[in-house]
């Protein structure tokens, strides 16, 4: 029998598992889906029975493939923020509140009146966002005060599916340095803001390391989805640090992050101390090699050029929409573009900024607002990494996700970041940085260092040109942004 680890990813659309070799070679996989439930606007939920019901029927998919192949850990990853309120029979008292969830704003409030901005900022390395757990909590305690009575216990989503597996509460810190109250200096819960709060530090789960073994499978688990019983458990970790380990980024390497181009644009930059911004601009996270991560969130990357075909193009591919952006030149002949469809993150923490085209004229062609449109996106990312680069200098970021598939796409967010992207020829995701914790949550490495060097290498380079037309039209992105705001 050859060994070989499973990481679960449970995403916002679905999970994915996949098995994986000691050598890193992925044996099989599949995936299944749940639905989303926005049952107001702005609110955003699952039913955590959903995730778990089609978590167990990937596994044992997976188990289906494993002929002459035997499983000796399981390591976990998910969507971060959410919330799963558990009674003390470990049911769940409502369905779960996701990352993008805009219900809390009274609720951040209510954190930042409590705790200066500025103090929780140095503590938890990020301000009160709406999006984030804590924040769930409050609105719970407000608003369903008779399901907050009942709380035993509030975990992560993909610490709720490990306690299904195994029985055992934990979360561990890089999905619960997105909770809110997460003190990164020690990576354990910060009593002072929960006492602050008027809440129950009991109410969260012990935080243990992403490599650690959180618990074992259950036999009645083991025995539905084809896994032995007690394999071991690693508590694993949240979506973008476990898609990083997938892609080798590490504290090891500090001049190396990552750029995500999917729905949202995401700068991942690893680093080895916890220096938040002072102004909260961008996200400081733990990471789960002991480190931690800055991040900087674009809301709509791919998802501005999405909307533009849908709304504008939609009988054109976007491999032909692509070709037409090719046609225009650096610049785009002057068209602006604000990618803020959905307001904007970083580094401004505005939802209320929304998106425009600027400077258009009878000569501007459907090949000039296109290519606006990807510009106006890497302007974004730009914005995001000059933050991120006065607390951590980046010269290299590995280019994931969609919009990664496209030359022109890469050259010109290659060429506004001033940054050497590498296009890694296999993605795998964060089911595949999962899988990397579990080996050496069990020993199979010996730390995650060793581990990474398993990875495959093969990849594509872009590196960044100068073009001062870019420099120009980014000075306008500024000057359009804080103008919009201004008469807003």
């Amino acid at each position: 029998m050859t060994d070989i680890v499973v990481g679960l990813d449970l995403g916002t659309g679905g999970v994915r598992a996949i098995a994986v070799d000691l050598q890193g070679q992925i044996i099989a996989q599949a995936t299944r889906s749940y639905p989303l439930l926005t049952p107001q606007p702005g609110w955003t939920e699952q039913n955590s029975s959903d995730w778990v019901e089609a978590s167990l029927d990937a596994l044992f998919d997976v188990t289906q493939q494993l002929d002459g192949y035997r499983a000796i850990a399981l390591g976990l990853s998910g969507q971060m923020h959410g919330m799963v309120a558990l009674d003390a029979k470990g049911k769940a008292i409502r369905p779960a509140i996701l990352w993008n969830d805009q219900r809390t704003g009274k609720a951040v409030v209510e954190i930042e009146a409590a705790i200066p901005r500025q103090e929780l900022i140095q503590r938890t390395g990020n301000p009160a966002i709406t999006g984030f757990q804590l924040p769930k909590l409050l609105w719970l305690r407000t608003e369903e005060p008779q399901a907050y009575t009942r709380l035993w216990r509030i975990l992560l989503p993909k610490d709720y599916l490990g306690y299904v597996l195994t029985g055992e509460p934990f979360t561990e810190p890089s999905d619960a340095s997105g909770v809110g109250c997460l003190n990164l200096a020690n990576r354990q819960w910060d009593t002072d803001i929960l006492h602050a709060l008027d809440i129950n530090p009991a109410l969260f789960p012990p935080v243990i390391e992403s490599t650690a073994i959180a618990g074992r499978l259950k036999p009645e688990i083991a025995t539905r989805v084809g896994l032995p019983v007690g394999l071991p458990v690693i508590a694993g970790g949240g979506d973008n640090a476990a898609a990083a380990i997938g892609l080798g980024i590490s504290s090891s390497n500090l001049n190396r992050g990552s750029l995500s181009i999917g729905t949202s644009g995401v700068i991942f930059a690893p680093c080895d101390r916890p220096i938040p911004d002072p102004e909260g601009r961008v996200h400081l996270f733990c990471h789960v090699d002991g480190g931690y991560h800055l991040l900087g969130v674009t809301l709509a990357a791919g998802g501005s050029l999405r909307w533009y075909r849908d709304t504008f193009a939609p009988h054109i591919s976007y491999t032909d929409l692509m070709d037409m952006a090719e046609r225009s030149q650096p610049g785009a002949r002057g068209v602006l573009f604000l990618p803020h469809l959905t307001g904007e993150r970083s580094p401004h923490l505005d939802p209320d900024t929304r998106g425009a085209f600027v400077n258009l004229s009878l000569a501007h062609t459907q090949a000039d607002i296109i290519r606006a449109v990807l510009e106006g996106v890497a302007f974004s990312l730009r914005s995001a990494l000059e933050v991120i680069s006065a607390i951590t200098p980046i010269d290299q970021l590995l280019a994931t996700g969609g919009g990664a598939r496209s030359h022109i796409w890469l050259q010109i967010l290659a060429d506004v970041l001033q940054t050497k992207l590498i296009a890694p020829k296999a993605e795998e995701g964060a089911a595949y940085g999962a899988a990397i914790l579990a080996m050496v949550g069990i020993g199979v490495y010996p730390n995650l260092e060793t581990a990474l060097k398993i990875l495959p290498q093969d990849s594509n380079v872009v590196q960044a040109q100068t073009n001062t037309l870019y420099e120009a039209g980014f000075n306008r992105y500024k000057l359009l942004y804080d103008t919009l705001k201004a008469v807003r």
